[in-house]
């Protein structure tokens, strides 16, 4: 499966200096168009993402030219369409959650999609950065036509009222914001295995979150939308099987992602990251022990 078509575009942003340019990247898997989409980018310790392995991974980080204090991965939202359905896998973080992001209203207008074209939105789980911007600035629903769903065991995980208690005190507003966002939207549930629409298959992927969820979109080249399940393109693709700061559970995180990209590179399918350089469309390469990310 090939890139067919990639486009700058160039939005207010860009105009006023704070972004170089937005791109956005097409490719057709089935029967579905898949954009991806820029809501911006984060600014983060570089610890948080990578826990305790933040110094071993310095020779990593420099083959990347990235250091081992901040990092600013990109917002990459997707965007399926099979010409009834408009489908957004995430909705990036709105305004309130960090300044460099909140941009995928901008990103759809560019690509000529209002709000209230959107079919479905489906979250591979409720951190801020991909559900946030299920609400405006009047936090009124955005996209206010649409059908919302969640997995199961992540909506559950983030309605419990015990989560914000036990989460620990470095994600607690996660699990607020979660709780008042989910709680804003009609929320419906589908389980791991589940043909969520046709030709779009929940893939479970536990340890990000207890619930997250990927997506499977069916074709003759298969493709995998993996949300945080494969947080980065540098340290978690040639070191998958350490234990990373920005997983809840980081020995199950581990696991699912080691399987992950083993699936990935045995059925050659191609995968969307959420925090790869955008538009973070390519391929998981076999490198030694680990792998390497392949930008189509």
């Amino acid at each position: 499966m090939a890139i067919t078509r990639r486009t700058m575009i160039m939005g207010t942003a860009a105009m006023a200096g704070t972004l170089p340019f937005r791109l956005h990247a097409s490719t057709t898997v089935g029967n579905y168009t898949v954009d991806t989409l820029s809501d911006g980018n984060l600014i983060l310790p570089a610890g948080f993402i990578l826990g305790e392995h933040v110094n071993d991974a310095a020779d990593i980080l420099a083959r990347y030219d990235l250091g081992t204090e901040q990092l600013t991965p990109d917002c990459n939202v997707t965007l399926l369409r099979d010409g009834e359905n408009t489908i957004l896998i995430d909705v990036g973080s709105g305004m309130n959650f960090q300044p460099s992001a909140g941009r995928l209203v901008d990103s759809l207008d560019a690509l000529g999609v209002a709000p209230e074209d959107v079919t479905h939105v489906l979250f591979t789980h409720a951190h801020p950065d991909h559900l946030w911007g299920v609400l405006d600035d009047f936090y009124e629903p955005v996209f206010y036509n649409a059908r919302h769903m969640i997995g199961r065991a992540e909506r559950d995980y983030w309605l419990d009222p015990e989560t914000v208690n036990t989460i620990g005190e470095e994600r607690m507003a996660f699990a607020a914001g979660a709780l008042r966002y989910l709680n804003a939207v009609e929320m419906d549930v589908f389980d791991d295995g589940e043909d969520v629409l046709t030709g779009l298959q929940a893939v479970g992927t536990p340890g990000h979150t207890p619930g997250h969820m990927a997506f499977a979109v069916n074709g003759s080249d298969p493709l995998m939308i993996v949300g945080d399940s494969i947080g980065n393109h540098h340290v978690a693709f040639e070191q998958p099987q350490w234990e990373l700061g920005s997983d809840q559970d980081g020995e199950m995180g581990a696991a699912t992602r080691t399987a992950l990209l083993d699936r990935l590179n045995a059925d050659k399918a191609m995968l969307v990251g959420f925090h790869f350089p955008f538009p973070g469309i390519g391929h998981a390469e076999k490198s030694g022990d680990g792998y390497r990310f392949i930008p189509a």
